[in-house]
């Protein structure tokens, strides 16, 4: 044989073991470094479903730093050392919501190293989070924990004003009136109330109809049907006191506050939050309050059973211009194998893979296993990421409130933000 083909052809051969798991051809390092959230760190690590790093830290002789910022210094720094020649770092936390194409320029492509070394069973993985970290057919991150969904209502304050949990939201939006009421105590309770500066929850109200603000191939999509019913409805809310007068002003932790004193009856919001609604130690109606998926409209039957409302979700990714790639997607392959996916969300993470909720582990553990898990089957991302993303979504927030406040027609502040926000989509 030619020597020159012959040294060719070991040379890839070993690149193939290495992708493939078999032997790592590089110089191992003594450790990779991992920056994150301290709440990654804390369910890759956690007690109650054990540190799902240690068995390959302890095979491969490789240890694991991490280093944890929050959400705002982490993407801060995680971004100046991808603009390094070379970066320390070989395993990063990314939100979605900032894996922008041009970042992804940065990033490792990972789809040849899920070819050589794949992930276990990556079907299982629900396949929204997927398709947010893949660009032009090629993955750059591996969905780790995500934040979805659902719908919560109080079922004591349904029983007493004789009203049945809705099962579509043109029953939701006919319950949000019933539980709209002055308590016996003087208080006021709110049918249904979503925080009112932001863009997310809104789009929650619009996937009832399958509606968007921004479609994930990047059209602007509020003049449509589902858009123009969700504004529509919540500025109807607005004027019949369904929703409170300073609605534009209220946050999530107020609304947390209003669901766990009865004086909300019905939200959306992270299936997470039943978790606090009903903590027995800071909820006055601990055990009254429900979660759903949240109900889509009777006009997507036979195409939704749930409607397709907003996930969102941290991803792994590895720097383009680190060290050790090959041994660091072999150690993002560990973390999410079915065994290990199971371990983290014992430890409190949100799931990324369909079979984990099957589990009688998880079941258990939360109450509304089945309908988070409806909703990550069809569920997509409420917003494509992009480089004027936070420009765009003040302008729905602008024109949102608009519409809601009576200041402008939903038509016309929909019109608005259409033609506002299309130049500056990718």
């Amino acid at each position: 044989m030619n020597r020159h083909l012959k040294k060719t052809g070991l040379i890839a051969i070993a690149a193939a073991m290495t992708m493939s798991g078999v032997a790592f051809a590089q110089n191992k390092p003594e450790k990779l470094t991992i920056i994150s959230h301290r709440v990654h760190q804390t369910v890759s690590t956690g007690e109650q479903g054990g540190d799902i790093t240690k068995a390959w830290q302890d095979a491969n002789g490789v240890s694991t730093e991490w280093v944890t910022l929050d959400t705002g210094a982490l993407h801060e720094r995680l971004f100046r050392e991808l603009q390094l020649p070379e970066t320390s770092i070989d395993i990063a936390f990314l939100l979605n919501t900032r894996a922008v194409e041009s970042v992804t320029k940065l990033l490792e492509p990972l789809t040849p190293h899920q070819q050589a070394n794949p992930i276990e069973d990556m079907d299982d993985i629900f396949p929204g989070l997927v398709a947010g970290m893949t660009f032009n057919d090629t993955l750059y991150g591996v969905p780790f924990r995500h934040a979805s969904s659902c719908f919560h209502y109080n079922a004591r304050l349904m029983a007493d004003r004789g009203v049945e949990p809705p099962t579509t939201v043109e029953e939701l939006i006919a319950a949000a009136r019933e539980l709209t009421y002055t308590a016996e105590d003087g208080s006021q309770v709110y049918g249904f109330v979503i925080a009112g500066d932001g863009y997310a929850n809104t789009v929650d109200l619009a996937r009832t109809w399958n509606g968007d603000f921004i479609t994930t191939d990047y059209k602007v999509a509020t003049t449509g049907e589902g858009m123009i019913n969700a504004v529509q409805t919540l500025r109807d809310f607005y004027a019949d006191g369904v929703m409170p007068k300073n609605w534009a002003a209220i946050k999530d932790e107020e609304i947390n506050n209003w669901m766990q004193t009865g004086r909300a009856a019905m939200t959306t919001t992270s299936c997470g939050r039943n978790r606090i609604y009903n903590d027995p130690e800071k909820s006055q109606e601990a055990g009254n309050v429900k979660t759903v998926a949240l109900p889509a409209s009777e006009t997507l039957k036979g195409r939704f059973d749930v409607a397709p409302a907003k996930v969102e979700f941290w991803t792994i990714v590895i720097p383009k211009n680190s060290r050790n790639k090959d041994l660091a997607w072999d150690l993002v392959k560990t973390m999410l194998s079915k065994e290990s996916t199971l371990s983290a969300a014992l430890n409190g993470n949100g799931p990324v893979r369909a079979s984990t909720y099957d589990q009688p582990a998880i079941k258990e553990k939360l109450s509304y296993a089945d309908a988070e898990k409806s909703v990550l089957l069809v569920g997509r991302v409420p917003l494509p990421p992009f480089d004027n993303a936070a420009k765009a979504a003040d302008i729905f927030v602008e024109n949102l409130q608009a519409a809601v406040l009576g200041m402008t027609s939903v038509a016309d502040a929909m019109a608005d933000i259409e033609k506002r926000v299309t130049p500056l989509l990718p």
